[in-house]
């Protein structure tokens, strides 16, 4: 077990947000969990300790938004995910991080920025399956190397405008399917040894009340405020995205 106090100073309000997250918002603000865990562990090791516990996150997400999302989206989204997590276990040793989160950070920004630009009234688009697949692809590759799965899926989610319990369920089980897929090759890639599985141990009662807080937080907000506070999470965490990949390919040079 990792005895670091500096570790779990960044790992317990990294999970609590990760919990608010998947419990209230689907577009992402989770995803700052791994970089921040990184700052204290390497990026691997921070991924194979958060992996376990956002299974339970998922148990529990399942739980409270039982029976609550669309089915036809899943249906469109769930085989580009499980392809992702393929592609990423395939290419897990060898994918640039820096290169990624560039990529990631700018896809959120020009996302929102042409939503904005061009539909000012945030109007619900109209589902596509090719669409929905792609953006499922990508989510499922960035989700599998560093739990980043967050920005692709909204690009396709947000734009729809389904009722936000219908959106948030829907994201939970897609991502409870994801990371239950990601076991497999964590596993394979020998991520689980002794150490990281009792530190997650440690920090999975976390989970739950993370789930709670992002629940209970969704649930008293307006609906219109709801996906305003989403489009806002996705424009901060792009940013951050962005600069974090662009410092480390100057660090790298």
């Amino acid at each position: 077990m990792i005895t670091d106090p500096w570790f779990y100073a960044a790992a317990i309000p990294s999970i609590l947000l990760v919990g608010i997250s998947k419990g209230g918002f689907g577009s992402g603000a989770g995803m700052f969990a791994t970089p921040l865990i990184a700052l204290t562990i390497p990026i691997p090791q921070a991924a194979a300790i958060l992996l376990p516990i956002l299974c339970v996150m998922d148990l529990a997400g399942l739980w409270a938004y039982r029976g609550t999302w669309n089915k036809a989206v899943l249906r469109t989204i769930l085989a580009g995910g499980v392809l992702g997590v393929l592609l990423g276990a395939l290419g897990f040793r060898y994918f640039d991080e820096s290169v990624i989160r560039i990529l990631l950070g700018a896809m959120a920004l020009g996302f929102v920025l042409h939503r904005y630009a061009y539909r000012a009234n945030l109007q619900a688009a109209l589902p596509s399956q090719r669409k929905g697949f792609v953006c499922s692809v990508f989510s499922g590759v960035t989700s599998t190397v560093a739990h980043a799965g967050g920005p692709p899926l909204s690009i396709y989610i947000l734009p729809l405008r389904m009722e936000k319990s219908l959106m948030v369920g829907t994201t939970v089980v897609f991502f409870a399917v994801i990371n239950f897929v990601k076991l497999v090759p964590y596993a394979w890639l020998g991520l689980f040894d002794a150490r990281n599985l009792t530190t997650s141990l440690v920090l999975i009662p976390l989970a739950p009340l993370g789930i709670w807080m992002g629940v209970n937080v969704m649930r008293r907000i307006p609906e219109a405020l709801f996906y305003r506070i989403c489009y806002t999470i996705l424009v901060v965490v792009g940013a951050r995205l962005l600069w974090d990949g662009v410092r480390g390919l100057q660090g790298a040079n």
